[in-house]
């Protein structure tokens, strides 16, 4: 077996883009048996859903290995480095697992496309990479995140999940997923499998009607998660605590390491699937404790003293975000860039609503897909009379905004893009290498129609202007 560095890999997955497409479902499968079906034997946990995904999956994981169960997750798109994305035991895999995985998949692949197969995408040669790792590991538990959709992605190419998880439902993507929110659940309920428990957040009534007529169709049985399942109780010290109302839990409060209101659902729906897969089994004291562990970075995450990031990439996620910063009514000022294709609009009315910040901040992302930072200035003066400040790179913007030149309490930073970039170096409590980085990276779509024309474009990701904060920061 030929030698090759951890970067050759992370550098051959990334140029994937470049000259392959999103394949139908059926190869993935051939793709997997040319791996020699690492899927067999494993019981997955299936996750699909607008926002929310990866927050579920970590949880579930943190809970998996306090019920001390092996677990293999595979979750998309990565912070800082490619391996990110295949965890085993809570730990992404080693630099040498990462390398020795790709060289396998990649002998795999190379047998394909002797027989006239076409070679796998980006996300499909990772999702093959995890599973081949998951095998030889030994993994019982297999959690997985979707990409992009569900019904067409990689991931679906798994027959018989243990049970699946479908988080809240948004606009996103319509331009490739639908244009109502009925659409989009239809393509996110397509993880749907017969007579598998399905697990799902109810937080609108259109998304909930469909994923309940296709699980009735299918036979799954059906459980909801809304805003009656549990209760905040407080937040405070960067924590929330909860209460789950299901008496499964006991007169119990949960606590997370994070602040943003939305986590208790994801908490209660990754719970829930640990309920159902456990029953009377399950060790809900070490749950409890796992839970109060996990930190998921990039997701209402202090960072530093009173400078949050969060991951909100479209309408929905912004508006739960606005949700998250209402409760401390402390001055505050909003950090703000987008990509074109967003419902950047949208976002802006939103935030502006919010009473408590002061002053909204725009930077522009290095991206050419990045909206132009003199349009969103006139949209927030639309929708606002509170002063709107451009800094057209981002060292200007966080040196406008340090404390030392600057009386606000509380900063809050929103990333507006939705794919995945990579970095190599680590110093200090942010560690990216983002220049370096960036001029290697290309992107990961899941969806069939419209993957060539998205690689095309050459697109970087979800934490653009959140990685790009955190650089400036550390430095």
């Amino acid at each position: 077996m030929s030698r090759v560095t951890y970067q050759e890999a992370e550098t051959y997955i990334s140029e994937l883009p470049k000259f392959t497409k999103k394949n139908t479902l059926e190869h993935t499968q051939k793709f997997l048996s040319f791996l020699g079906n690492p899927q067999n034997g494993k019981k997955v946990i299936h996750v699909a859903g607008t926002n929310g995904k990866g927050s579920v999956c970590v949880y579930l994981d943190a809970m998996l290995r306090a019920q001390r169960k092996h677990t293999g997750l595979f979750t998309s798109p990565h912070l800082i480095r490619m391996n990110e994305r295949i965890r085993m035991d809570g730990e992404p895999v080693s630099d040498e697992t990462f390398t020795r995985l790709f060289l396998r998949t990649q002998q795999s692949v190379r047998r394909m496309e002797a027989e006239g197969l076409p070679h796998p995408s980006f996300f499909e040669f990772l999702f093959g990479m995890a599973m081949a790792g998951f095998e030889e590991a030994g993994v019982e538990y297999v959690i997985l995140e979707t990409g992009l959709g569900g019904r067409l992605d990689a991931t679906n190419s798994i027959s018989g999940p243990l049970t699946c998880i479908l988080t809240s439902i948004g606009l996103d993507h319509t331009e490739i997923l639908g244009n109502t929110l009925e659409e989009i659940a239809a393509e996110k309920a397509g993880i749907l499998k017969p007579h598998v428990p399905v697990i799902f957040a109810d937080t609108q009534q259109e998304s909930s009607r469909v994923i309940e007529e296709r699980a009735g169709e299918l036979g799954c049985p059906c459980k909801k998660i809304g805003k009656s399942a549990y209760e905040i109780l407080k937040i405070q010290d960067g924590t929330l605590a909860f209460s789950p109302s299901n008496a499964y839990y006991g007169d119990t409060t949960w606590k997370l390491q994070n602040t943003a209101m939305y986590q208790p659902e994801n908490a209660m729906l990754a719970m829930e699937a640990m309920r159902m897969i456990f029953g009377e089994q399950g060790d809900v004291s070490g749950w409890r404790e796992a839970l109060s562990q996990v930190k998921w970075e990039g997701r209402m995450e202090e960072i530093l003293p009173d400078f949050y990031v969060d991951g909100a990439h479209n309408v929905s996620a912004v508006r739960m975000f606005v949700q998250s910063i209402q409760r401390d009514r402390r001055e505050k000022v909003v950090l703000f860039s987008a990509v074109r294709e967003k419902n950047y609009e949208e976002m802006i009315r939103i935030l502006c609503q919010e009473k408590s910040v002061s002053e909204y901040v725009i930077t522009l992302i290095e991206d050419k897909r990045a909206a132009q930072t003199e349009e969103l200035k006139q949209i927030f003066q639309k929708y606002t009379d509170k002063p709107v400040v451009v800094k057209e790179e981002l060292h200007q913007a966080l040196t406008y905004l340090s404390p030392e030149r600057q009386e606000r309490r509380c900063i809050a930073s929103v990333s507006l893009s939705d794919r995945n970039d990579k970095s190599d170096n680590r110093g200090g409590r942010v560690m990216l290498d983002y220049e370096k980085e960036l001029k290697n990276f290309k992107p990961s779509l899941e969806v069939e129609e419209i993957e060539d024309a998205v690689y095309q474009e050459d697109l970087s990701d979800m934490t653009d202007l959140l990685k790009q904060v955190m650089d400036q920061k550390t430095k």
